[in-house]
């Protein structure tokens, strides 16, 4: 009995002590960041795409490839990692902190086939005398195939703390040759088990239920200085306030198994971009350095930003020939949702979804439950209707509005989903700001534009990309390393609640 008073009172004093200090000695667990300069073609074959595997399957049991996946990244714009060791004695490993998974991998000594192995460190079962075999197959989806590999079980050491017999996955082939230029071996997924492969528990729980822990909570400050040594603090346990300034504002978590949050409207300047004015979800991701959201949205910045996008002739044809008739009806009052199906361009639910992969324009399914084909002009159709009620609701002309949206036709992402942008513009970019818990977070240009040095000249990206999820899991935002760097994050298990301040 004495045992235990005693350790609930040295967890309350450590508690204590990090809202008063951030020494050293302060009871956190604190990992550094490395902070990787990113360059142009990193960001140019960086994706993030759209992917939704079924939940229900029948009652059939599920292998480690049937996890609910809303979306899949390929990690080449990850930012930032850290430095963890496995096994006994260590055997190091640089791996990126993702929010956005919640698997730990890494290379396997019986990788051979992969080139992108030789590039990085890999975990040799046989010298840890603290090993114990698996030997699950196990394939794990990412944003340009897969990689396969092997659970097995070792001892992890991350800061100072050692979690004893963790589940990891030892990679045997790495799909993309592109993984190999990486300065990271691995991931560390920082998400729940509900979204882990094979159900794996992560490491975070694990420190948790060793008691390495006291408080169910992880904060992550990302330092936005590039001149600085240090390229952020991961701390388990509790928070640095050296970090953030003012309050943290709190929200709740929507989605079980996610870091996943509602947000509200997101404005260009004062003005609302409409489509989330009734929610939107987003899912906060420490794995990629962009900001990803609806096309109709990302459209809409890249106007005001003065992005090059691809010039799509069939949103303006769209617009000449329907226009009108779109006009009058949302005039009239009638139904947005409906319009682009009484005019013949969309089935009757206007969503493009096949199977259990979800994809931008081009795929939808009738309300039978029959996937069939659905032709571009629904989406395209939509976002018109969208970006013409917007209009409306800010008195504008038709004859205005009707030239605001061809802009916006010549506005669509390209293909890749970047745009570049004019450098000499970027101070008079207007803000854009999520509106989170009724609460305003605004990002400058200078935090949303990505510079990169070519040769003797800048080249300027806008940091957000196109990913279209429909309802009921989207419409749907990724809040990366952009946001992240404006906002010291918290990220509270205890409470199944994220907290954001200013930082600092």
């Amino acid at each position: 009995m004495g045992f235990k008073s005693l350790l609930v009172v040295m967890c309350v004093w450590g508690w204590l002590g990090s809202l008063t200090s951030a020494t050293s000695d302060d009871g956190l667990k604190r990992v550094g960041l490395k902070r990787r300069n990113l360059d142009l073609q990193s960001l140019k074959d960086a994706r993030i795409e759209e992917s939704v595997h079924p939940i229900d399957l029948g009652g059939a049991k599920k292998n480690c490839c049937d996890e609910d996946i809303i979306y899949l990244k390929n990690y080449l714009d990850a930012q930032f990692f850290g430095e963890i060791s496995i096994g006994s004695p260590p055997q190091y490993f640089n791996v990126v902190f993702d929010t956005g998974s919640s698997n730990l991998w890494v290379p396997s000594s019986k990788c051979i086939f992969s080139i992108a192995c030789y590039f990085h460190s890999k975990y040799r079962s046989k010298i840890s005398s603290t090993y114990t075999e698996i030997g699950t197959p196990c394939t794990i989806p990412y944003g340009e195939g897969s990689i396969y590999g092997f659970f097995s079980q070792d001892n992890v050491q991350v800061g100072d703390v050692i979690i004893k017999d963790q589940e990891f996955a030892e990679i045997t082939r790495e799909g993309s040759l592109a993984l190999s230029a990486l300065p990271f071996d691995g991931i560390l997924g920082l998400g729940f088990q509900d979204a882990s492969i094979g159900k794996v528990t992560p490491l975070w729980y694990n420190m948790i239920e060793q008691g390495h822990i006291c408080h169910k909570i992880f904060s992550l400050w990302l330092n936005q200085d590039p001149t600085e040594e240090m390229g952020g603090e991961i701390v388990f346990g509790g928070i640095d306030y050296r970090h953030f300034r003012g309050d943290h504002t709190y929200v709740p978590l929507s989605q079980k198994g996610y870091w996943q949050i509602d947000v509200g409207d997101v404005l260009l300047g004062s003005n609302s971009t409409g489509l989330c004015e009734g929610g939107c979800a987003a899912i906060v991701d420490s794995g990629t350095s962009l900001i990803a959201g609806p096309t109709s949205v990302v459209t809409q910045i890249n106007h005001a930003i003065g992005a090059e996008g691809y010039v799509s002739f069939e949103c303006k044809s769209i617009l000449h020939n329907y226009g009108n008739s779109i006009w009058g009806s949302l005039i009239a009052g009638l139904n947005p949702d409906l319009i682009c199906s009484d005019i013949g361009l969309c089935s009757n639910n206007g969503f493009n979804t096949m199977d259990d992969v979800i994809e931008t324009v081009v795929h939808n399914e009738s309300w039978n439950g029959s996937p069939t084909r659905e032709s571009p002009f629904c989406s395209l159709c939509n976002m018109i209707v969208l970006w013409i009620q917007v209009q409306i609701k800010q008195s504008n002309v038709k004859e205005k509005v009707f030239k605001y949206v061809d802009e916006l036709c010549e506005k669509l992402p390209n293909p890749p989903g970047h745009s570049f942008i004019n450098c000499n513009s970027i101070s008079s970019m207007p803000h854009i700001t999520f509106t989170i818990g009724n609460k305003s977070f605004p990002l400058s240009p200078e935090e949303y534009i990505l510079r990169f040095e070519e040769g003797c000249s800048t080249v300027c990206y806008g940091g957000f990309i196109a990913i279209d999820v429909p309802p009921p899991q989207g419409p749907l935002w990724v809040l990366g390393n952009i946001f992240l760097g404006a906002y010291h994050t918290v990220f509270d298990y205890g409470n199944l609640r994220i907290g954001f301040a200013e930082a600092a």
